[in-house]
């Protein structure tokens, strides 16, 4: 059964938000205080406010119904 809910389109994006802050801020976690990790991530997030742009989504329609093709009949029947 493969069922897809509005809100879990917005997780993906702020799981790849985070991730981007993991990566760009986050590490190496060195920070001498909570205040300067604020800063740091107030900072970041300025910058890419202004630098950032929409992720390019690489699984279409299509794709999703080629998956629901190959599933047995009665999967496809929940699904729906």
């Amino acid at each position: 059964m493969v069922l897809f809910s509005c809100w879990s389109l917005w997780l993906n994006q702020i799981e790849i938000y985070f991730s981007i802050v993991q990566r760009k801020v986050l590490t190496p976690n060195e920070f001498p205080t909570l205040a300067a990790l604020k800063t740091n991530l107030f900072d970041f997030q300025s910058h890419y406010e202004s630098i950032a742009k929409p992720f390019e989504w690489k699984f279409t329609r299509k794709n999703l119904s080629r998956i629901l093709d190959q599933l047995p009949q009665n999967h496809q029947r929940q699904a729906a």
